[in-house]
C-alpha cells in the first residue's frame, strides 16, 4: 500500500524477470515440459557474454541431467524464465535434452497381486 504523495513501484521480482529474459516469452513451439531432463551437450562451452543466470545453469548442469522444473528450482528462478533461457540453449546446441519415456502400460490384477504375494513371501 502507498501513501499519498508515493508512487507504487514494481515489485522487484517482475522487473528483474523482465530484465533477464529481454521481455520475451517462450515461443509458440516450446518443446521443453517441467519433466524435461536436460544437461550440457559434450565438447560446449559457455556462451561467450553469458548472463550471470544462463551460467548458474551451465554450472548445475555441469553434472547431469536435471529437469526443467529442478533446474528452475535450482537456480530461483520462475519456471518460464528458466524455460525461456534453457530454449535458448536448446536452440544453440549448447544442451541435450532426454526423450520421455514411453507411457507405462496398465497391467492385469492378477500379475499385481502375484508379484505382491511373492513379495510377502520373502518378507516371511
Amino acid at each position: 500500500m502507498t501513501r499519498p504523495g508515493e508512487e507504487a513501484s514494481v515489485t522487484s521480482d517482475f522487473v528483474r524477470s523482465y530484465v533477464i529474459t529481454g521481455g520475451r516469452t517462450l515461443p509458440a513451439g516450446d518443446q521443453l515440459a517441467l519433466q524435461t531432463l536436460v544437461t550440457i551437450a559434450p565438447d560446449r562451452t559457455l556462451p561467450l557474454g553469458a548472463s550471470p543466470e544462463v551460467k548458474a545453469i551451465w554450472e548445475l548442469l555441469g553434472g547431469g541431467y536435471l529437469s526443467v522444473a529442478e533446474v528452475a528450482a535450482h537456480v530461483a528462478l520462475p519456471v518460464g524464465v528458466a524455460r525461456l533461457l534453457l530454449t535458448d540453449l536448446l536452440d544453440q546446441g549448447h544442451l541435450l535434452r532426454r526423450a520421455e519415456p514411453p507411457r507405462a502400460q496398465n497391467v492385469e490384477r492378477d500379475t499385481l497381486e502375484k508379484v505382491l504375494n511373492g513379495l510377502q513371501s520373502l518378507i516371511g
